[in-house]
């Protein structure tokens, strides 16, 4: 192992250190006596997001991102409306920006961490674009067999956006993702007036279902 391969193993021995000292320091405050409702809310939630963190790190080798060999993707039964939700909460939290959710009960087989990514991104820029005065909704849908996440903003609309910088990182990783596991993205112009960013990915069954799956749970609201 050289020098650089080295300083930055100890770089990330130390770094997954502190993350596991701040989710302490944060799970000790949301259990404690003294703490407000809307306060422990959001120390849960730093919580969620320093594991997402963390598991983030765990994925980087000595010379990058870990990538899993092209017939061997990393694959779990993901509930894509809970993971979507769970998402959208941390951004209501963390943004002036207006953030909806809503979904019917959906699973696909594809990483769990990768899915974070490539919503989290669809969730950023979509509130990027709208402006802390703006709106932003999520849906989790499943039309005839696909497992659909569509993000709408109010924004400008992609014709007006400026070109390059995180947006376009952001786009680079949504369409890796769905492209890696049979899906699709598309962009058109969003119920809200901005952009709409939709990805559909294959809809797997719900756990004791060894069929197709049949879409049936009812929506459920996050506002």
């Amino acid at each position: 192992m050289n020098d650089g391969a080295l300083t930055r193993r100890r770089l990330r021995h130390d770094i997954q250190h502190e993350i596991a000292t701040v989710m302490m320091l944060a799970s000790a405050i949301a259990t404690a006596d003294d703490v407000g409702k809307e306060s422990r809310t959001r120390v849960q939630q730093l919580v969620g997001e320093t594991r997402w963190l963390g598991m983030l790190l765990q994925q980087l080798d000595d010379d990058g991102f870990i990538e899993a060999p092209q017939d061997r993707l990393l694959t779990e039964l993901v509930r894509v409306d809970l993971l979507v939700a769970e998402i959208a909460d941390a951004m209501r939290l963390s943004t002036a920006t207006a953030v909806a959710s809503s979904g019917q009960t959906a699973y696909a087989h594809v990483d769990r961490l990768a899915l974070w990514r490539a919503v989290r991104n669809m969730l950023d820029n979509a509130c990027r674009a709208a402006g802390p005065s703006g709106r932003v909704t999520a849906r989790v849908l499943v039309e005839s067999g696909w497992t659909v996440v569509e993000i709408d903003d109010d924004g400008p609309g992609f014709g007006a956006r400026v070109k390059g910088g995180l947006a376009s990182l952001g786009f680079g990783i949504i369409h890796d993702f769905v492209v890696e596991y049979g899906g699709s993205m598309e962009l058109s112009q969003a119920e809200l007036g901005g952009a709409c960013v939709r990805i559909q990915l294959p809809a797997a069954a719900a756990p004791g279902y060894s069929t197709e799956w049949e879409p049936e749970a009812d929506e459920v609201s996050h506002l």
